[in-house]
């Protein structure tokens, strides 16, 4: 761990004036060893907002012995730490103190390896030549979160790969979205790798501009582009039992060509594809019309009439971010979101945060966490179906009800002027149940008088604008349609497939994606699909964290594989199909197979194949160390 002196030209005592004192006491703690600081009245009352209070609810001259502390700590410089790796008693110890509730156990091993205060990485018990790792060769689909996380995990290992990105940049859906407002709606802090440099982010939800710089700047760091081709499209893939290899047909810009590989692995996740909606008439418009997704930096919204169908997370963003550009902006509904405040969401973190977290030891560490821990398992809990619970078409259990009324009185108190707007936009499905949207001042833009909210179905598209079913015509310059993606398509829109011809894209016919952990399919040997089925994160959390769990395990499965002389590995139909009835039986307690509702979690027939329904410690446990006797194997 790198312990940096402070900067003698910083005021260290104003730094730490705007450090949070949660994260201050865990800082004594590592430097000290003392663990009275753990104890009241030093211990920090419990705070469940996503920005906490940094006083953490102590009183002033408790928080002045704190920030005293440190000072006088590091006034001749940074001492030796005298706890680096706390271990896993200390380590819950720490974390029930600075959070000021309970922690499971089981938290502690899967915090020190996020902490980077252990690895994180698998070893080899012997590393292997050269010639022997030029062997197992992988070939990585896209160029986003979870490539640049698989790129790290195996360039540490020395095992060769290659990413091929279909667009002229890396960045995934950072680099594809730019629409106005795009930002991420998970803290940063916890939005970012666990290695690698500290990003100094500027603000607590960063907007897409420096997402995608920090993208970048990964991988720089890690050399990421010598293994990149860009402007480089996987057309088909295909396993060659007999070389027991992946075919893979790229599309360049010099034409076809064919790549071998070990291992194929999709990283395009399951938000990559739009899924337009067609309107009758669409062809006569005469103005823009285009998808969120597929925004344009040509696109002139000064003075424009802009309708806007949908009211997802994208509308969300775009809605408030250009209601004061343009003439005006109509916004077409056909649910209404819970969406729920956030104080701070947009403020600037200052130069005394940032210097601290930049130059403190262990205070970035520990910052990180309480983001962490402030977006993770905490809700999952209340998201249970209560069966005794008697109002269950408006919410899941008591707790949820709770929700549901606090977020009720958040939008009337936005809405108070505005009784129509009201009846529009409480929703009538419980909390949770669809993606929770986080508020950026929509309702306050609702109430704007160049905004308009309409909820009446579109019936077509005329020459200026939109009709609705009530016959009437609402002009419009641009039209942007944000009606999400096809979640379902994941992998399969890759043309893969696997042994005896079978295709990828007819395993997962019907809208019904399913893999084991999320990452395997049987009959597909070698192949793994990153933020496959049943692992996207929906009740907090971070892809970023999701991306790095399957990292580890992929890269460990490529170990054991290599180590042991095994040429491909196949999961077996039977732990395919137990893991399947797993993740159905525990959605069937969760909110989102909730019936009065629509949402992309979900599909035709009803099946939750989106979301993820473990706590994020339990899928982090389930894929640190792959067993392969859930395998097929072939021996090399």
């Amino acid at each position: 761990m790198n312990i940096e002196t402070p900067r003698k030209e910083f005021d260290l005592p104003s730094a730490i004036d705007e450090g949070d004192i949660r994260v201050l006491l865990m800082v004594l703690m590592h430097m000290t060893g003392d663990e009275r600081w753990l104890e009241p009245p030093y211990r920090p009352q419990r705070d469940v907002r996503l920005i906490p209070d940094p006083q953490a609810g102590l009183p002033p001259e408790i928080q002045r012995e704190i920030r005293t502390a440190v000072v006088q700590l590091f006034a001749s410089g940074a001492p030796k730490p005298v706890i680096t790796d706390p271990g896993n008693d200390l380590m819950l110890r720490m974390m029930r103190a600075t959070l000021g509730e309970n922690v499971a156990p089981e938290y502690a091993p899967l915090m020190r390896e996020e902490m980077g205060f252990i690895c994180r990485d698998p070893r080899w018990t012997t590393p292997p030549s050269g010639d022997l790792l030029a062997k197992h060769h992988v070939l990585i689909v896209g160029a986003g979160v979870c490539s640049i996380a698989l790129g790290v995990a195996l360039g540490r290992l020395g095992i060769p790969y290659t990413i091929v990105e279909k667009n002229d940049e890396l960045g995934g859906t950072w680099y594809v979205n730019r629409y106005p407002g795009c930002g991420v709606d998970t803290p940063n802090h916890s939005y970012s790798f666990s290695f690698g440099k500290r990003n100094p982010w500027t603000r607590y939800f960063a907007q897409r501009q420096e997402l995608l710089d920090y993208l970048k700047k990964v991988a720089l760091e890690h050399d990421i582009r010598s293994h990149l081709r860009l402007n480089t499209e996987l057309t088909s893939s295909h396993w060659d039992e007999s070389r027991r290899c992946w075919i893979s047909a790229l599309r360049t810009g010099k034409g076809e060509e064919l790549f071998e590989s070990t291992i194929l692995v999709s990283a395009i996740g399951q938000l990559n594809d739009p899924a337009p909606a067609h309107f009758e008439g669409e062809e006569n418009f005469n103005g823009t019309t285009l998808h969120s997704a597929l925004w344009s930096d040509d696109i002139k919204l000064d003075g424009k009439r802009v309708a806007v169908i949908g009211t997802g997370a994208t509308a969300m963003q775009l809605v408030p971010a250009i209601a004061d550009q343009v003439a005006s902006v109509t916004v077409y509904q056909r649910t209404a979101q819970w969406s729920r405040p956030v104080a701070g969401y947009s403020d600037p973190i200052s130069d005394g945060a940032q210097w601290l977290l930049a130059h403190l030891p262990f205070y970035v560490q520990w910052y990180r966490f309480n983001m962490f821990w402030r977006y993770g398992d905490g809700l999952l809990p209340f998201l249970r179906k209560d069966p005794a619970w008697p109002y269950p078409d408006r919410a899941v259990n008591k707790n949820n009800d709770r929700h549901r009324q606090e977020l009720t009185d958040f939008i009337r108190s936005e809405l108070k002027d505005r009784p129509d707007l009201v009846e529009k936009c409480v929703p009538t499905y419980p909390p949770y149940g669809k993606r929770i949207l986080l508020d950026n001042n929509w309702f306050k833009t609702l109430i704007k008088p160049n905004v308009e909210l309409v909820t009446d179905r579109i019936d077509h598209f005329a020459r200026d604008g939109i009709v609705t079913t009530d016959g009437k015509l609402r002009p419009a310059d641009i039209i942007v349609i944000s009606t999400g993606f096809k979640v379902s398509e994941m992998a399969a829109r890759l043309n893969i497939t696997g042994r005896d011809g079978e295709n990828l894209k007819q395993t997962w016919a019907n809208d019904n994606p399913t893999a084991y952990l999320g990452l395997t399919v049987p009959n597909f040997p070698n192949l793994f699909v990153m933020l496959g089925p049943n692992s996207g994160p929906a009740h907090g959390g971070s892809v970023i964290f999701q991306s790095e769990c399957q990292s580890r395990y992929i890269s460990a499965c490529i170990v054991e594989m290599i180590e042991h002389g095994i040429a491909a590995i196949d999961v077996s139909r039977e732990a395919h199909d137990r893991y399947i009835r797993q993740v159905d039986a525990e959605h069937e307690q969760l909110i989102w197979s909730h019936p009065g509702m629509t949402t992309y979690y979900r599909n035709r027939q009803g099946r939750v194949f989106s979301a993820m329904p473990w706590r994020f410690v339990d899928y982090w446990a389930m894929t640190h160390d792959p067993d392969l006797s859930q395998y097929r194997q072939t021996m090399a």
